[in-house]
């Protein structure tokens, strides 16, 4: 039980603002006792609180961070850490210095700081989550099929789909992930509803949540009618044009493939397709996407297939062949690391430098029963599937959750956090990266430019 210590004080703070604080002190952070001083500007909030979490100005003791590798016969055996203060200023790390245990700050207390993880593929817009518990009923007729199947649950779905987004966004928010880039339908059932649902949804949220979005014709660019609303899309706040399987759903590679490119060039807007596609349709849509990124070499390093599954029915020298053809293009890879009888090359992807990155896609709906919301167990199941046992193996591979940013270069030199990286971080129940990855440690504390909100 948490109780007052000092009369005065808790009579200047608020109701809310006192139990606050009682609960940060339950997670086993300390808040510092300068930052308990009732209200600035005559209101009873502790200064630099927002939403639940510090923002403003502040200080974090006790954080540990990655300083280097250990070496033993020339192979990585541990990770070096060591505790630090840092400082965060607005949506920025001010500095990074010596610890000061004595120093009135919010303590971390030794917890392990990580850049904050990227889901950066997921279905905001339609989800079951936070509604009542549904598992998946799939009808015949595959991706036509749930088209079909779309066209008659949508109208429902659209009606509480900002609430649920929102509450989506938090089970990520309580992952890590700070950060998603979500598809979003647009086709001719819910026009451009469950765009504007979902934007609502994230203006809530901006000030703890970010994102980038993807205009999704599910059913088809010409399978249905859903060209003029992509258009529209392309004109109402969205950074992506999407697709879906040309051949499959539209029977055309080339007529969807240039209708897609064309109005990514004409918005400048990216690309980020879903390919489930395995056989030849699915290779020939590659090859044609790395034909016209190279015609039009803007659409470079903003261009990306989703899942691309056909990669892994192809022969290993076709792997090859085809992640250097990706990694000249610029094409990313965003893959939710399928396993079972479909295992992505996701090695010979990164080998040829090939952008990678993973999401959790459907979470809980029509299409999945299952999803937890966490990135950093994506990271986990491709160490176990691509056999990355090793203190380093398993180091590199929080990039899958994160998207890029890792504490150390291969080499062991810090290059994360420095002075002006944008405070968006985890402290997370672990001794280093390697363990977090093994062990899907549990993430503590997320901030969002500089916001605490998790």
């Amino acid at each position: 039980m948490v109780k007052a210590t000092d009369k005065s004080q808790a009579a200047g703070l608020s109701r809310k603002a006192f139990i606050r604080n009682a609960a940060w002190t339950l997670m086993g952070t300390a808040v510092a006792p300068s930052l308990l001083k009732a209200g600035v500007s005559g209101t009873n909030v502790m200064p630099g609180m927002h939403n639940g979490g510090f923002t403003g100005h502040y200080t974090l003791k006790n954080v540990r961070l990655e300083t280097g590798f250990e070496y033993k016969d020339g192979e990585v055996v541990a990770t070096q850490t060591g505790l630090f203060c840092v400082e965060v200023e607005g949506p920025k790390i001010l500095s990074v210095a010596a610890n000061k245990p004595e120093a009135n700050a919010i303590d971390a207390g030794g917890k392990l700081m990580l850049p904050s993880f990227k889901d950066m593929h997921i279905h905001l817009d339609k989800t079951f989550y936070g509604d009542k518990w549904r598992a998946v009923r799939r009808g015949a007729g595959g991706v036509k099929g749930m088209i079909e199947l779309e066209q008659k649950i949508l109208p429902d779905m659209l009606k509480n789909s900002t609430y649920k987004a929102e509450k989506l966004i938090e089970l990520l928010q309580s992952k890590g992930s700070g950060f998603a880039r979500s598809h979003v339908n647009i086709e001719p059932t819910s026009k451009l509803l469950s765009l504007k649902h979902l934007q609502a949804a994230l203006e809530n949220k901006k000030q703890s949540f970010g994102a980038e979005l993807v205009a999704f014709p599910q059913h088809g660019v010409f399978y249905t009618d859903s060209a003029p609303y992509m258009r529209e899309a392309a004109q109402s706040g969205i950074d992506f044009i999407g697709g879906v399987d040309p051949y499959t759903v539209d029977g055309a590679i080339e007529k969807t493939m240039d209708f897609t490119v064309g109005l990514a060039l004409e918005f400048n807007k990216g690309i980020d397709i879903h390919l489930h596609e395995t056989g030849d349709s699915g290779l020939q849509t590659v090859e044609y996407l790395v034909k016209k990124v190279q015609e039009n070499p803007v659409l470079k390093g903003k261009t990306y297939l989703s899942h691309c599954f056909c990669l892994a029915r192809i022969s290993k020298d076709k792997q090859e062949e085809m992640a250097a053809r990706l990694s000249d293009a610029q094409i990313g890879i965003v893959s939710t690391i399928p396993f079972g009888g479909l295992i992505m090359p996701i090695p010979t992807l990164l080998k040829h430098k090939v952008k990678v990155m993973t999401g959790n896609d459907s979470i809980v709906d029509h299409w999945s029963t299952f999803g937890k919301g966490s990135v950093l167990e994506k990271a986990h199941v491709a160490a176990q599937l691509y056999g990355k046992r090793t203190e380093f193996d398993l180091s590199r591979m929080l990039s899958l959750a994160t998207s890029g940013p890792i504490p150390l270069d291969d080499k062991g030199v810090q290059v994360w956090p420095k002075a002006g990286d944008t405070a968006d971080f985890v402290l997370i129940e672990a001794s280093c990266s390697a363990e977090a990855i093994a062990r899907i440690s549990p993430v503590k504390s997320l901030y969002y430019k500089g916001n605490h909100v998790f």
